[in-house]
C-alpha cells in the first residue's frame, strides 16, 4: 500500500470539527484549478475554513499571526515558494502545517512523503500524524529544503513563471542546461567546527531536507528530522565537468565524486569576496557572508503515517 491509497484510522491528529486557516496560491502551477477541489474536499472532511490571500509573503505572515488564536492549523495549498514565504510565521505561532502540493516542483512533500493527488493530500491532513521536523536557518531567515548559492541562483532567475507553465516538472532541468555552459568558479571560505576552508566552487547547497530543484536530493540519506546540516560544494574548473554528474545528483550520490565537497555539521559559515545572492527553497532571501544553522524539531506537520510511507517503498 502506498502513501496514495492508505485506508483512514479512526483517529484524527486534529479535532472533528477543526479551524483551518486556508492559504492557497492560485498563481501556483496548479492553483488556479485546485482552489474549489481543495475548499470541497476539506469541508467535506469536517474542516471549519477561513481563506485568505497569499498575494505577497508579508501579508501571508501578517495574516497567520492575525488568525494564531483562532485556528487550529494553517493550510497551504502551491509550491515551495509559497511555503517558504510562512515558515517564518509557523515558527512563530507554532500552528501545525498542512501541505497542499501545487506547485512546480513540490520537494518538501515530497520529503515528507504527502501524495501529488490533492484529494488524498486533504486526508493527510485530516487522519495524519503531526510530525515535528527540523528548520534550516540563514541570516534570520528560516527555510525548509535547501539553501544555496552559485548555479541553482541563476538558475532560480531564469526560471519564470513562463517556463514553469511551458515545461512544468521539467523545466528545472531545461533551465540548468541552459545555465550549466555558462557556469564560472566563484572562491568562497566556509567555516565549519573551528576550520576555515578554502574553495573554487560552482555552487554550494546547505540542505535541511532531502530534496530540492524538482526532486533532486542533497545526500541520499538526509532526512528532514536528523538534527543536521548537509552541504556540498561541487568544485570543478570547467562547466562540462558537471554533466556526469547530474544523473548521480537526482539520488544525492553526486558527493561520491572527488569533485564534490561534503560537509555534515550543524552550523555553517560561508563568505566571499563580493556579497552572492542566496536562495532559500528557490527564492532569494539573503546574501553572502552567511551563518547557517539547523533549528531541530521546529515546526510540527501532518504527514501520513510512517508506516505507510514505509510500505511504499
Amino acid at each position: 500500500m502506498d502513501a496514495e491509497h492508505w485506508t483512514y484510522p479512526l483517529q484524527r491528529a486534529l479535532p472533528m470539527n477543526a479551524r483551518a486557516l486556508l492559504l492557497i496560491n492560485r498563481h501556483a502551477r496548479q492553483g488556479h484549478k485546485g482552489v474549489s477541489e481543495a475548499i470541497d474536499c476539506l469541508k467535506k472532511l469536517g474542516f471549519d475554513l477561513v481563506e485568505e490571500s497569499t498575494e505577497d509573503s508579508q501579508h501571508i505572515s501578517e495574516v497567520i499571526v492575525r488568525y494564531q488564536h483562532e485556528v487550529d492549523v494553517v493550510i497551504v495549498g502551491g509550491g515551495d515558494g509559497t511555503l517558504n514565504a510562512v515558515v517564518d510565521a509557523l515558527v512563530d505561532t507554532q500552528l501545525p502545517l498542512g501541505i497542499l502540493p501545487l506547485g512546480t516542483a513540490n520537494d518538501l512533500a515530497r520529503t515528507l512523503g504527502i501524495p501529488d493527488s490533492l484529494s488524498e493530500a486533504c486526508k493527510v491532513i485530516a487522519y495524519g500524524e503531526q510530525r515535528h521536523i527540523d528548520l534550516g536557518w540563514v541570516n534570520g531567515k528560516h527555510f525548509f529544503n535547501v539553501a544555496s548559492l552559485g548555479l541553482s541562483v541563476k538558475i532560480t532567475q531564469r526560471l519564470t513563471k513562463e517556463v514553469k507553465r511551458q515545461w512544468g516538472i521539467f523545466a528545472y532541468a531545461v533551465t540548468a542546461l541552459r545555465v550549466i555552459w555558462e557556469a564560472k568558479p566563484f572562491s568562497a571560505e566556509i567555516q565549519v567546527n573551528g576550520e576555515s576552508l578554502r574553495v573554487k566552487t560552482v555552487q554550494i547547497a546547505v540542505g535541511n531536507g532531502r530534496y530540492y530543484g524538482g526532486g533532486m536530493a542533497v545526500v541520499h540519506d538526509a532526512t528532514i528530522d536528523d538534527q543536521r546540516l548537509d552541504l556540498y560544494s561541487i568544485e570543478i574548473e570547467h562547466w562540462w565537468q558537471i554533466i556526469p554528474l547530474l544523473p548521480a545528483m537526482r539520488e544525492g550520490k553526486h558527493i561520491h565524486s572527488p569533485d564534490v565537497r561534503t560537509i555534515h555539521a550543524q552550523e555553517i559559515q560561508v563568505n566571499t569576496r563580493k556579497p552572492y545572492p542566496v536562495n532559500t527553497d528557490g527564492e532569494i532571501t539573503t546574501y553572502t557572508p552567511v551563518q547557517f544553522r539547523v533549528i531541530p524539531q521546529a515546526i510540527a506537520v501532518l504527514v501520513p503515517p510512517v508506516e505507510i510511507i514505509g510500505s511504499g517503498n
